[in-house]
C-alpha cells in the first residue's frame, strides 16, 4: 500500500500528471454544470482541482486552474442559456478562488516546515539516545574495568598483607608458646581476627571481580554465585541451567550475571530469603534468568521511588538490551525475570 507521503511526493515530481488530472477534473465539473443547468450552480465544486493543484503543485497552477475553472463556469452557464452573464459575479468568483489558493499554499507552507521541524527534531533525538547509549556502555566498561582492577588489589595486595601478617602472628604465638606465656591465648585471638579479615577480603574480592565469567562462561560463573552464597551465608542457594549455552557475547553475559549478584544479594538483606533459586534458560528465540527466593517479596503495588539495587539491575538489562522485571513470587517471596531476544545479535552455542 502506497503511503500518503509517497503519494504526495510522486505528485509533485509529476506536475504534468498533476495539471492533466485537475484539467479533466475542471472539464468534468464544467459539463455536469451544463447537464444541470445554470439554476443549480456548481461553483463550489471547482475548489477540488484548485485544491489538488495548488497543495500537490504550487500557487501559480492553483491559479491558472482557478482560471480555467472560471471559464469553465461561464462556459457552462452560456451554453445551458442563461439570459446575462453577470461579470461582477465572474470578478468577484475569481477573486473567491485566488483567496482559497493563496490561504491552501500558505497552509501547505506552514505544515511542510512543521514536518520539516518534527524531522530534524526526530532525528536530533535519535542522535541524543544513539549518543546516551554509547556513553552507558562506555561507563559500564570503565566501572567493569574499575571493578575488576579494585578485586584484583583486594586479592592480591591486601589479601597476601594480611596472609602475611597471619604467618607472622602464628610464629609469635609459637614462640609464646614455647615459652608458656600467658598472652599465648591473645595471639591465637589475634590470628583468629586476621584469618576472619583474610575470608572477608577474599569474599569482597569476589563480588568486584568474577573470574569464573571471562574464563569459562556464565553458566560457571551463576553455579559459583550459588555456591559462594551457600557457604557465606548458609542458606539454600542453588542453579538450574543448560550446560551447553553459552553467551559470547562478554559484555552481555557481564551484566547478566551482575543483575543475579544483585538480584540474590537483595534476597538475603532486604527479603530474608532462606532458599533462592537462580534459574537461566534459552528458547529458540528468546534467554530467560530468573531469580526466585521465599523471602517476604514485594508489595503488591512497588513504591513510585524504586531502591538502588532495582535501579542498577533495571540499568544492567537495559544496557544488555534484555526486558527487566520483577513482582511477587505466588504468595511469598520474589520473583525476577530478565528476558534477552537471541535474535538481536546475541550468539550462543
Amino acid at each position: 500500500m502506497v503511503s500518503p507521503r509517497r503519494l504526495s511526493h510522486w505528485i509533485v515530481c509529476h506536475k504534468g500528471v498533476l495539471i492533466a488530472a485537475c484539467l479533466v477534473l475542471v472539464a468534468i465539473i464544467g459539463y455536469i454544470d451544463y447537464v444541470t443547468g445554470y439554476e443549480r450552480p456548481l461553483l463550489l465544486f471547482y475548489l477540488l482541482p484548485i485544491a489538488l493543484a495548488t497543495w500537490f503543485g504550487n500557487l501559480l497552477i492553483g491559479l491558472i486552474i482557478s482560471i480555467l475553472g472560471i471559464v469553465a463556469w461561464m462556459w457552462s452557464d452560456t451554453a445551458a442559456g442563461i439570459p446575462a452573464l453577470g461579470f461582477w459575479n465572474v470578478g468577484m468568483a475569481f477573486a473567491s478562488f485566488a483567496i482559497f489558493a493563496g490561504m491552501l499554499s500558505k497552509l501547505r507552507t506552514l505544515v511542510r516546515d512543521l514536518d520539516r521541524r518534527v524531522l530534524e527534531r526526530t532525528a536530533a533525538l535519535q542522535r541524543e539516545v544513539a549518543e546516551r547509549q554509547r556513553l552507558d556502555r562506555e561507563i559500564a566498561r570503565v566501572a567493569d574495568r574499575e571493578r575488576h582492577r579494585l578485586g584484583q588489589d583486594l586479592h592480591d595486595s591486601l589479601g597476601q598483607h594480611l596472609t602475611g601478617t597471619a604467618l607472622a602472628a602464628q610464629v609469635l604465638k609459637e614462640k609464646l608458646a614455647l615459652k608458656s606465656a600467658p598472652e599465648t591465648t591473645e595471639a591465637e585471638k589475634l590470628i583468629h581476627y586476621v584469618e576472619q579479615g583474610i575470608d572477608l577480603t577474599r569474599n569482597l574480592a569476589r563480588g568486584f571481580f568474577s573470574p569464573e565469567l571471562e574464563a569459562d562462561g556464565l553458566i560457571v560463573a551463576l553455579q559459583g554465585l550459588a555456591e559462594n552464597i551457600t557457604e557465606r551465608f548458609g542458606i539454600d542457594c542453588v542453579f538450574e541451567g543448560g550446560e551447553s549455552l553459552r553467551i559470547r557475547d562478554s559484555a552481555i553475559a557481564t551484566q547478566l550475571y551482575r543483575i543475579a549478584q544483585e538480584a540474590v544479594t537483595n534476597s538475603i538483606k532486604h527479603a530474608g530469603a532462606q532458599r533462592i533459586t537462580i534459574c537461566l534458560t534459552t528458547t529458540t528465540s528468546e534467554l530467560l534468568l530468573t531469580i526466585s527466593d521465599d523471602g517476604i517479596g514485594f508489595p503488591e503495588k512497588l513504591p513510585n521511588s524504586e531502591g538502588l539495587g532495582l535501579r542498577l539491575m533495571r540499568h544492567g538489562a537495559s544496557l544488555a538490551g534484555a526486558s527487566f522485571d520483577v513482582r511477587r513470587n505466588g504468595q511469598r517471596g520474589t520473583i525476577i525475570i530478565c528476558k534477552l531476544n537471541l535474535q538481536d545479535g546475541t550468539n550462543r552455542n
